[in-house]
């Protein structure tokens, strides 16, 4: 049943990203936060989320572009690591979010062609304005049914992954989890570059600075 609660939340996760409201609760802090709640672990939900914030924040839903998405990513990534006590629980489980957030973008390209297809030809009549709802009320389905199946999916090989491997990770944990923050670190930085730099933003790099020795700390 959890399993099952899950990918129903990924699948609507997924909706909120491009079809439906866009009220960012799709960003993964705020679906690590959701997902920690479902599980009865939010201190895990909201690492797991904070962390692939960081990584994906250079991620910009622009345009046609292909991006990863975060949403499925940070169930499939929250998912894997709960209840796992293996030391790279962790790693592996941001790892595989990671991955299954590429998968998660490649199949939005895939449905944005099948979109294309239930489009029907333009014109004014009344019966082809109904099947003009129609064919957005089918694709917003398409992508709810989408999400749902990547969730699950992630879900199930994420775990699996965990237990077959995380007990031969050789890291500890907050060694593990510094190793992340370092990656997210470095998006960071590609992130700052892509705002103007060091020399247009240093108060928001000083910040950012700060913060991350704080969340190092207390995390």
């Amino acid at each position: 049943m959890e399993t099952v609660q899950l990918s129903l939340l990924g699948g609507l996760l997924a909706l909120d990203a491009t079809s439906v409201g866009q009220f960012m609760v799709s960003r993964p802090l705020v679906a690590g936060a959701l997902v920690g709640w479902v599980l009865g672990d939010p201190p895990l939900g909201f690492t797991i989320g904070a962390v692939l914030e960081l990584y994906l924040l250079v991620s910009f839903p622009t345009g046609g572009s292909r991006f990863p998405e975060g949403a499925t990513a940070t169930v499939v990534a929250a998912a894997s690591a709960a209840g796992a006590s293996e030391p790279g629980a962790l790693p592996l489980a941001v790892a595989m979010g990671l991955v299954w957030g590429q998968l998660g973008g490649a199949s939005i390209t895939l449905l944005r062609h099948a979109n294309s297809k239930l489009v029907p030809e333009p014109g004014g009549s009344v019966a082809k304005m109904h099947h003009l709802v129609a064919a957005h009320l089918a694709a917003v389905l398409l992508d709810f049914v989408r999400g749902t199946v990547i969730t699950l999916s992630g879900v199930l090989v994420g775990r699996l992954l965990v237990h077959a491997w995380g007990a031969r990770w050789a890291i500890s944990d907050s060694a593990s989890l510094g190793l992340l923050l370092i990656g997210g670190a470095v998006s960071a930085g590609i992130l700052l570059r892509d705002l103007g730099g060091f020399r247009r933003r240093s108060a928001l790099f000083v910040a950012g600075a700060i913060l991350g020795l704080l969340g190092v700390r207390f995390l």
